[in-house]
C-alpha cells in the first residue's frame, strides 16, 4: 500500500511524499503501523508538520434525498519540525491508534464495499498539500465476528453494508457516522421482517449492538421499524452461546419489544433501549458481517457491484472529494 504525491502547492521540484502502511488489516481500536518516506526537492524545505488523516465515504439522508461525501474521522501528527535538505531522503515510522468505532471493511477476507482511506498532509513553509489516498482495510473484532456468524448460522444472509452520516441517540457513539450491515431475514422470520440492520459501536470496555428490523405490515397495520440495543463485553467471547443470544434478540424485535421509529434526517435518533427485565444486556461477544463457510452469510455482491471491484476503485471513489 503505497501512494506518491508531488506537492502541487510547492510546484515542480518540490519534495515528494510516499506513505507505506504495514502489517495488513487492522482491528477497530488497534494500531496502524507504517512509514512516511520523504525525498527532498531541488531546494531546502522546512517541514513544519506531517499529518495522517483517516477518511470514509459516507451517505447522508436529507430532504432532497440522499448524497455521498467524504468525512474525516481522525487526524494524527506523526512528524515535523525539521529541515529537509535538497535531495535528502528521510523515513519517519509511525504507530497510531485506530478509533474503536472504525467501520469494518472485510470479513474473512471478503470486502464489504465500505470505503476507508488514509491520506497524508505535509505542511511545508506555510503551504499545505494532501497526498493521494491509501486504502485502509479493517477486519472485525472477535465479538463482532461472533455476532455476525451467529446470524449466519441462524439463516440470515448478507445483503450490503454502508456508512450513514448521523448519530444514533441513546448510545455512546463518538464518530459522526455509523456502519449498517444489512441482512436478509432467515426463512422463519421472513413473514415478519424485510431485513435487519446491524450496527456495532465498540469501545474499550465492550460494544453496543443496535438492531433495526424493517417489519412487515399486517392486514390492518402498516409496516414500521423496530429498534433495540444490547451491550456485550470483549471478554469471554468463545464461551458464550451466541446462537441463542442473537436468536433472543431477533425474537424481541419480532415481538415488538423495541422502540418504533422512522429514520431522522442525517441519521437516526433512537431513544435508549433496555432489556425487558430492566437494565441492559451484558456479556462477551464480538461481531462481523460475513460468516463464511459454516456460518453461511454470503458475501460477494454489494449494492449491485462485485465487492472486490468496489475496493479496487477506492481512488475513484474519493478523487472528487479532496476538499469535501
Amino acid at each position: 500500500m503505497v501512494f506518491k504525491k508531488l506537492l502541487g502547492a510547492l510546484g515542480v521540484g518540490g519534495p515528494t511524499l510516499d506513505t507505506v502502511l504495514e502489517g495488513g488489516p487492522v482491528l477497530p481500536g488497534g494500531t496502524l503501523h507504517g512509514q512516511v518516506h520523504l525525498v527532498g526537492g531541488k531546494a531546502d524545505y522546512d517541514i513544519e508538520q506531517i499529518t495522517l488523516e483517516l477518511v470514509a465515504r459516507v451517505e447522508a439522508e436529507h430532504d432532497g434525498g440522499e448524497s455521498e461525501g467524504t468525512v474525516s474521522f481522525e487526524r494524527f501528527a506523526v512528524g515535523g519540525g525539521f529541515r529537509l535538505a535538497e535531495g535528502e531522503r528521510r523515513s519517519i515510522p509511525f504507530e497510531v491508534a485506530v478509533p474503536w468505532e472504525t467501520p469494518v471493511t472485510e470479513v474473512h477476507g471478503q470486502p464489504l464495499g465500505v470505503v476507508l482511506g488514509v491520506r497524508s498532509e505535509l505542511a511545508v513553509s506555510g503551504s499545505k498539500d494532501k497526498g493521494d489516498l491509501d486504502p485502509l482495510t479493517v477486519r472485525p473484532l472477535p465479538v463482532q465476528q461472533a455476532v455476525l456468524e451467529a446470524f449466519g448460522r441462524l439463516g440470515f444472509d448478507f445483503k450490503s453494508a454502508d456508512l450513514e452520516y448521523g448519530h444514533i441517540g441513546g448510545t455512546g457513539q463518538q464518530l459522526p457516522f455509523y456502519q449498517e450491515v444489512e441482512l436478509t431475514p432467515a426463512p422463519q422470520y421472513a413473514h415478519a421482517m424485510r431485513e435487519v440492520e446491524v450496527t456495532f459501536l465498540a469501545n474499550p470496555g465492550g460494544m453496543e449492538v443496535v438492531l433495526e428490523a424493517d417489519k412487515r405490515g399486517g392486514l390492518f397495520s402498516a409496516g414500521h421499524d423496530a429498534v433495540n440495543r444490547f451491550t456485550v463485553s470483549h471478554e469471554g467471547v468463545e464461551g458464550r452461546d451466541w446462537d441463542a443470544e442473537v436468536e433472543g434478540w431477533v425474537r424481541q424485535l419480532v415481538a415488538g419489544q423495541g422502540v418504533y421509529t422512522s429514520p431522522a434526517p442525517y441519521g437516526h435518533e433512537y431513544g435508549e433501549q433496555h432489556h425487558p427485565e430492566g437494565g441492559q444486556r451484558s456479556g462477551p461477544g464480538m461481531g462481523t458481517v460475513v460468516a463464511a463457510g459454516a456460518a453461511g452469510l454470503a458475501v460477494g455482491v454489494v449494492g449491485g457491484l462485485v465487492a472486490a471491484e468496489v475496493i479496487d476503485e477506492v481512488g475513484d471513489a474519493f478523487e472528487d472529494d479532496d476538499e469535501g
